[in-house]
């Protein structure tokens, strides 16, 4: 007769014949999850990009993102593209701008701009140029800003609350040793200007069909300021932080005076004031009055004399706009090191800067002073974020408890590739609230400012969004400590 089988309780039975051993045994609990997978960005319109290989979107530095709440824009050198990831069936777009051949030009900068009810892609490009395209790939409108490669597009902007006395929106242009601001209203007019004209033609029979060259003469050019700001030598990243007072033994106006941080090889940090006039001197101030007015006269008389038959010049032909006065305040100059990248605070009064020695300085962009430093952090990224540090706000058992802005703390997020970890740190002097392994080919990542969003009844806080390249997955940093 066969002998039936007794059941064995294998875990018992591993237990008593090798108690010492270091047999691993899965746990019954849960991992702590420190991300929300929230979609996918994979489709066949990124392999254009290069999408496939493995560290894709790390290991190429032509490569560019720019994330919006619900959609992502990637640029290489020639090709944008644009795509959702909140639903499978999302619109996707691929966009190629004009490019100049003469002068091999190519995209160097990409970011959202996004109003109540307009949203549009920008780029900049190694001449100089903004390009603005609408979501249907149409060319908004192009200007040349400084015949010089644009690296960054800023975008930021304070609301007026009770620590704000005045609000303040902006897109900041980085070049190297110049920076550039234009003001998120004169944006908002021209985009409204151009959205009315379309719909205006789409009844139309016969649209009028414009070039590329058209597009600034047609609409006008952006009014915006330009500064200066090598006198400690280029700079490899930049920002506009906000407004500051003005000097004390200049004469008193209305002009707003901004604070300029720069980051560059020469001087890890420079800070600058810039100001909206080209001079504040009463000697200036005659002199720009009458001299243009002389030189027009002049001109005039010598058209008439001389019968010119001369065309206006070209788009491409026009004199940069002269630089606004600005005045250096301090640097930090520290030989080998150099100052690589450049990441505000939603106020803009403390500023993380990454270093080429593998080092992270918080700066306080009001008192000029480094307030603390990270060691350790080769080829790091970092963004600011806020969460529910407080335990009792966190735990709250209420599932109708809707936290308000002073229930989240100022933290700052790091990612270290090499060391292949996301770390996140309580402002300003904090300890570290967590650290969490990080798949190879992540990249850190946060949604551009929402330029004139009306105030909301819930406070919508500062997220930071982690972005697998190998897998295509996107993943949102929790808000919450358990």
């Amino acid at each position: 007769m066969k002998r039936k089988a007794e059941p064995i309780d294998i875990p018992f039975l591993l237990l008593r014949l090798a108690p010492s051993s270091s047999i691993p045994i899965r746990s019954t609990m849960s991992k702590r999850a420190h991300t929300t997978e929230l979609g996918s960005i994979a489709c066949e319109e990124l392999g254009e990009l290069g999408a496939g290989k493995e560290g894709w979107l790390v290991d190429n530095p032509s490569l560019l993102c720019a994330l919006d709440t619900h959609s992502l824009a990637l640029a290489n050198r020639s090709v944008i593209v644009v795509l959702g990831w909140a639903e499978p069936d999302s619109t996707r777009l691929k966009i190629r701008p004009e490019l100049s051949p003469i002068s091999a030009e190519f995209v160097t900068a990409i970011e959202w701009l996004v109003f109540d009810e307009i949203r549009v892609v920008v780029a900049g490009t190694s001449s100089g140029s903004l390009l603005f395209f609408s979501l249907a790939g149409d060319l908004i409108h192009k200007q040349m800003v400084y015949p010089a490669r644009i690296i960054r597009l800023r975008v930021r902007g304070t609301k007026r609350d009770l620590s704000h006395e005045t609000s303040s929106e902006e897109v900041c242009v980085v070049m190297p040793g110049i920076v550039a601001r234009f003001d998120g209203s004169d944006i908002q007019n021209k985009l409204h200007q151009w959205f009315q004209e379309t719909q205006s033609q789409f009844w139309d029979p016969n649209p009028r069909k414009r070039s590329s060259d058209d597009f600034g003469r047609s609409y006008g050019k952006l009014p915006y300021q330009l500064w200066s700001v090598s006198k400690y030598g280029t700079c490899a990243d930049a920002a506009i932080t906000g407004i500051m007072p003005p000097p004390l033994m200049e004469i008193q106006s209305n002009e707003h005076y901004y604070c300029g941080i720069t980051v560059g090889e020469d001087a890890v940090i420079s800070a600058f004031r810039l100001s909206e006039d080209k001079n504040r001197s009463l000697v200036g101030a005659i002199l720009s009055k009458v001299v243009p007015a002389t030189f027009s006269t002049i001109a005039s008389l010598s058209k008439m004399i001389w019968r010119s038959d001369q065309t206006s010049p070209r788009k491409s032909d026009e004199k940069p706009q002269p630089f606004a006065r600005a005045s250096p305040l301090t640097c930090l100059k520290d030989f080998p090191r150099k100052g690589e990248k450049l990441t505000l605070s939603p106020s803009g009064t403390l500023a993380a800067i990454t270093d080429s020695l593998g080092r992270i300085l918080l700066l306080d962009t009001q008192a000029l002073v480094i307030v603390r430093l990270w060691k350790g952090y080769r080829d790091a990224s970092c963004l600011f974020m806020e969460m529910l540090a407080k335990k009792d706000t966190a735990a709250s058992g209420s599932s109708y408890y809707e936290p308000t802005k002073s229930d989240y703390c100022l933290c700052l997020a790091i990612h270290a590739p090499r060391k292949g970890i996301v770390e996140i740190w309580q402002m300003r002097t904090g300890p570290r609230l967590r650290s969490f392994q990080c798949a190879k080919g992540s990249k850190l990542l946060q949604p551009t400012y929402r330029f004139g969003s009306s105030i909301a009844s819930t406070y919508v806080p500062l997220e930071v969004f982690l972005l697998n390249g190998d897998s295509g997955q996107i993943s949102v940093l929790n808000r919450t400590l358990n």
